[in-house]
């Protein structure tokens, strides 16, 4: 008997699909979903739909696979992508035909699609120098595998991309039986280019780790060292063309641009805390937050406003560093739920080149108390998502406005509010945030308050 394993992050969209094609196979009597503590209804779909849903222990794929070993009940695992759809019907029975049938322990997929970018530049060539048993494999970061279980439970899996090359590699290790599996044509999401950097640099990672705890492996620093000056000279070559590309870098605002949020240091200032605390606590729709929130601002005048949002120091260097992308061709800005006016302020300090928040009304200088949210947060045919309210939706309006591709936007936040933003974009960076989620989602993480980072990966 067979227990499908589905590691799940916000497949809302999909994980129906993937749980009712699991079920309808011969064989399947378990399907189980690794949930990694997702924000929309991947949950309570799956359940619907008959799946058994267990929630990771930490966030991560490989830590999700690890769980669903853990919890399996049957002798032949099989994991699926819960992003695909639709599988080829024949998926599972051609992954675990050879092992019912005792001719292999593992099955790995591959399928119609040309090799990604990621395997042909860095793990085809270490695989070459250090596991070249292991080149018959012509695509060794598939997701979709089978194997049983008491090999499984065997497997170092990591946390990061390089976990499918890493279970290839242990199985190698393990001296498994082991075959590669054409399951047919799949459509599955290419990374940006911005991502590939840190997934190539996992995958590397993992590879060479393996090979140098290895002592069987050929662990040849002097081909190591011919892989490193190649791509370095990629690199060189790469980014002269990078500089001539349209791109665009997103700033969110509060906690991010500025050492501490706007509506928090009027709250101090004005004396509502204890009113926001309480919308914030017991409202949860978005619209009805950001409507209450202004109306504590009522009577305040535009002038004192400003003054308090001048007090509130912006991250040190940044005017620098905005100059310095703008040299670079980026295009600047702010995208914020705070109000334009603020965002305004901020943006000309910064010399940036747009800015886009919510609109406070003021009457005669002195606010009314009344905002508008602009349309273009709202949920629309384009949303990626099905939240009311999303700043990915001012951002691909704004890509929209100057004909930029996401692929070559980065962006960057520190909240949950900033999550679809850093999901999004081509690049998606988690700025000093203490949200788990948005740091496990984010491709590069800054812990310090400081933008000198941007330099080193904005080419």
């Amino acid at each position: 008997m067979i227990s499908v394993i589905i590691p799940t992050l916000n497949e809302e969209e999909t994980i129906a699909s993937v749980v009712d094609f699991a079920k309808n196979q011969a064989h399947v009597t378990e399907v189980l979903v690794i949930d990694d503590k997702s924000q929309d209804k991947t949950v309570s779909i799956a359940q619907k739909h008959g799946a058994t849903v267990v929630t990771s222990t930490k966030l991560g794929k490989g830590a999700s696979m690890r769980d669903g070993v853990s919890f399996a009940k049957n002798d032949i695992l099989v994991f699926l992508d819960g992003d695909i759809n639709p599988y080829p019907h024949h998926t599972i029975r051609l992954l675990t035909e050879p092992i019912l049938q005792g001719e292999v322990d593992f099955a790995k997929s591959s399928f119609n699609r040309n090799a990604g970018r990621v395997t042909e530049l860095v793990a085809k060539p270490l695989l070459s120098i250090f596991f070249p048993d292991l080149l018959s494999f012509s695509q060794p970061l598939s997701g979709m595998i089978a194997g049983r279980k008491e090999l499984l439970k065997q497997i170092d899996f990591r946390d990061d991309y390089g976990v499918d090359i890493g279970i290839l590699i242990d199985m190698h290790l393990m001296n498994a039986r082991m075959k590669e599996v054409g399951i047919g044509y799949i459509e599955n999401k290419s990374k940006p280019w911005q991502a590939l950097g840190k997934m190539s640099k996992e995958v590397a990672q993992t590879i060479i780790s393996k090979a140098a705890s290895n002592n069987s492996s050929n662990f040849n620093f002097e081909e190591l060292g011919t892989i490193t000056e190649i791509r370095s000279q990629m690199e060189v070559s790469l980014e002269s063309q990078f500089k001539k590309l349209k791109k665009m870098i997103i700033f969110d605002m509060d906690n991010t641009l500025l050492l501490g949020r706007f509506i928090d240091a009027c709250a101090e200032r004005f004396q509502f805390k204890k009113e926001l605390l309480e919308i914030r606590s017991l409202e949860h729709d978005p619209v009805i937050i950001t409507k209450r929130v202004a109306s504590l601002l009522k009577g305040r005048n535009y002038g004192e406003l400003i003054q308090l949002l001048d007090t509130i120091e912006i991250v040190p260097e940044t005017k620098i560093i905005i100059q310095e992308l703008k040299e670079r061709g980026y295009i600047t800005g702010i995208i914020s739920d705070s109000y334009d006016f603020v965002t305004n302020h901020i943006k000309n300090k910064l010399g940036m080149d747009f800015s886009l928040g919510n609109e406070l009304e003021f009457s005669k200088g002195v606010a009314t108390g009344e905002v508008k949210i602009p349309s273009y947060l709202f949920n629309n045919p384009k949303s990626v998502n099905r939240l009311s309210i999303c700043k990915t939706n001012a951002m691909t309006a704004i890509l929209e406005r100057y004909n930029i591709h996401k692929q070559n936007c980065i962006a960057i936040g520190d909240s949950m509010n900033d999550l679809w933003m850093i999901k999004e974009a081509g690049l998606g960076i988690a700025f000093c945030s203490k949200d788990d989620l948005v740091n496990h989602h984010a491709d590069i993480i800054i812990s310090e308050p400081s933008f000198k980072k941007l330099l080193e990966v904005a080419l």
